[in-house]
């Protein structure tokens, strides 16, 4: 069984790595939506793999570290892609999360990434 849990948080970020002239390397924000994904078997006796109110608190120091905050100045997401924040978020959830199986990232509407861990 795999259930989620979706955040949505505002942030700032350019990327430095992009070919110059590139939209993204200018300064620039996302209202970014991202998915906590957990696999595991059903408590037999709850009902669930984890309780989402549990999820959300486990999540809280890193949305507060993220929301209305500029994504380049924190450590580890000097280069902020979708990709690369993905990633980030995994490997801090992960060792609170054991169940972690991804977690999806919409920096738009349209385009964003899915991490499934390493």
């Amino acid at each position: 069984m795999e259930i989620f849990k979706e955040f949505t948080f505002e942030s700032a970020h350019f990327l430095p790595h992009v070919p110059e002239g590139h939209k993204c390397g200018r300064l620039h924000g996302h209202s970014f939506r991202i998915a906590i994904h957990l696999e595991g078997e059903v408590d037999p006796h709850i009902g669930w793999i984890r309780d989402f109110s549990e999820i959300k608190a486990i999540f809280k120091p890193l949305y507060e570290r993220l929301d209305h905050h500029y994504l380049n100045d924190i450590p580890g997401l000097e280069n902020p892609t979708s990709e690369n924040l993905a990633k980030w978020i995994f490997a801090e959830l992960k060792p609170l999360l054991p169940e972690l199986s991804a977690i999806r990232i919409h920096e738009t509407c349209t385009s964003g990434c899915i991490y499934r861990g390493e």
